[in-house]
C-alpha cells in the first residue's frame, strides 16, 4: 500500500510500522527529510494506519516530526544492531522511554453509510503516537521469532528492512513489485547483453 507524497510515494510494506517509519529516513528512500512538515507526517500516520482515515490532521504541527525523526533513527539503530548482532543501548533506552507513554485510545463509531469504524477517542496526541509506533518496536524486537524474521533487502542500493512472512522464510526484496522487478529487469539486460556479445 502506498499514499502519494508529491514526488515520492509512502510505502507501507515492512511488515510492521515501526519498520516503515525506519523506512522514511533519507538514507532509505533518497529523499531529503522525507517526513518535514506537518502535512507528510500527517499522510504518514494516515498510510501507515495510527490515524484512521478522515481523521483532521489540524493537531499536527511542525514539532511533531523531529521527535518522529528522533523515534524513526533510534528504532533504525536498533534493528540493524539486531540484525547485525550488535547493541545499541542508548537507542534502546529513547525507545523505551518512547514506549512509555499510553498509545492513542480508540473507538467504535459509525459512518454515514452505517458501518463500524476506528476513530481516535480524542484529537490526535503527539507523545500517544510516537508511543505506539515505539510499543511496535519494542514487541518486534523482544519476540524472537519475529526478530529471527528481521532482512536486509537484497535489492541493489536498497537499504529497507522488512519483516519475511513469506513461506519457507526465502524472500529476498521489501517488495517483489519494486526491488525484484528491478532485479529482474536487471538481470534480463544481462542475459541479453551476452547473448548480443
Amino acid at each position: 500500500m502506498a499514499a502519494g507524497m508529491g514526488a515520492y510515494e509512502w510505502r507501507f510494506d515492512s511488515g510492521r510500522v515501526c519498520l516503515d517509519l525506519v523506512a522514511t529516513s533519507e538514507a532509505v528512500c533518497g529523499v531529503p527529510d522525507p517526513l518535514a512538515g506537518a502535512g507528510r507526517l500527517g499522510r504518514w500516520l494516515t498510510g501507515a494506519g495510527l490515524l484512521p482515515a478522515g481523521t483532521p490532521l489540524l493537531d499536527i504541527d511542525d514539532r511533531w516530526t523531529p521527535r518522529f525523526i528522533e523515534l524513526r533513527d533510534c528504532v533504525g539503530q536498533l534493528v540493524r544492531a539486531e540484525i547485525d548482532g550488535r547493541y545499541a543501548e542508548s537507542a534502546l533506552e529513547r525507545v523505551n522511554a518512547f514506549a512509555a507513554d499510553p498509545p492513542p485510545g480508540i473507538r467504535a463509531v459509525r459512518d454515514d453509510s452505517g458501518s463500524l469504524v476506528r476513530a481516535l477517542s480524542a484529537g490526535p496526541e503527539c507523545a500517544a503516537l510516537i508511543a505506539a509506533v515505539a510499543r511496535d518496536a519494542v514487541e518486534l524486537l523482544t519476540d524472537p521469532a519475529a526478530r529471527a524474521r528481521l532482512r536486509q533487502c537484497e535489492g541493489d542500493n536498497c537499504r529497507r528492512v522488512y519483516l519475511d512472512t513469506s513461506r519457507g522464510r526465502r524472500r529476498r526484496w521489501c517488495s517483489s513489485e519494486v526491488c525484484g522487478n528491478r532485479e529482474r529487469v536487471a538481470r534480463h539486460r544481462r542475459r541479453a547483453a551476452v547473448a548480443r556479445a
